[in-house]
């Protein structure tokens, strides 16, 4: 005999349910969740993360409607019987999805996400290189001088103040490397690859706007690169919890134009000169 009062509430919870789902994906659409992109790969990362989106928005509204449609059909019936699943059926119904989630999860991502992956970590001919130090709670970035080559570092030597990096004076090609606090510098349109070190415990190199995010581990150079294509100033963040001061540890992304830049690099004077 039919419960009229289940009967309501399965209505009232399948209305819930799509109306939820209505209001979710509205506001996927209407809001603005992004920031703007401003580098080469940026563009790929971002059709990785709606192509993710899409996936599970798929499974999340169909799920719904599912689940919205058993309630109405099923909800405030009393006693109701099932037929019995056949073994044939069962097996699809366990696999199916399995199969379904591996396709999705694994060969959409590999697809979209390849290309993306090579043009982050892989060091191109060209590419100005940078190395990005982090400690508690600051980022340095330091540029080879004139010589083109990084000098020695001896963590013996570090000084907040006076010897940031800990550089070996008596090392020649450390006498002109540019040491940069707070702020890292960038032509557009040109490649950067980045050598990421830490000096105490782990860090986050993170530039939301270049769509740029990599670890600094201790006793590790990790690597990534990033081409900008548009103008800017644009905040680092550290995403990853550092200590106490973690909320306080930014800097900034300097991208100027190839002429700016250069001008700006030749106007840089040495760390020991």
């Amino acid at each position: 005999m039919p419960n009229k009062r289940g009967a309501v509430s399965a209505w009232l919870l399948a209305s819930l349910l799509i109306l939820f789902t209505i209001l979710t994906v509205g506001a996927f659409f209407v809001l603005k969740w992004r920031p703007d992109v401003a580098s080469e790969h940026g563009k790929g990362v971002d059709k990785m993360i709606l192509y993710i989106i899409f996936a599970a928005g798929f499974i999340f509204v169909v799920g719904h409607l599912v689940l919205s449609a058993f309630l109405v059909k099923f909800g405030g019936k009393n006693g109701a019987t099932y037929k019995p699943m056949t073994h044939r059926a069962e097996m699809l119904f366990t696999i199916g999805p399995v199969v379904f989630m591996v396709a999705v999860s694994e060969l959409g991502v590999l697809a979209i996400g390849g290309p993306v992956w090579n043009q982050v970590y892989t060091h191109q001919s060209g590419d100005l290189v940078v190395e990005i130090t982090a400690k508690q709670y600051e980022w340095i970035s330091r540029y080879p001088g004139k010589d083109g080559k990084f000098g020695r570092k001896r963590p013996d030597l570090f000084d907040d103040q006076e010897n940031p990096l800990g550089l070996d004076p008596k090392d020649p090609d450390a006498k002109d490397d540019i040491v940069i606090r707070g702020a890292v510098y960038l032509p557009v349109g040109k490649g950067a690859w980045f050598n990421i070190q830490s000096w105490d415990v782990l860090h986050s190199f993170n530039v939301p706007v270049l769509r740029s995010k990599q670890d600094a581990v201790p006793g590790l150079t990790t690597h990534t690169r990033i081409l900008p294509t548009v103008i800017g100033r644009y905040e680092i963040s550290c995403a990853e919890i550092c200590g106490p001061g973690h909320y306080k540890m930014r800097g900034f992304v300097n991208v100027k134009s190839e002429a700016d830049f250069y001008k700006w690099l030749k106007s840089q004077v040495g760390w020991f000169e």
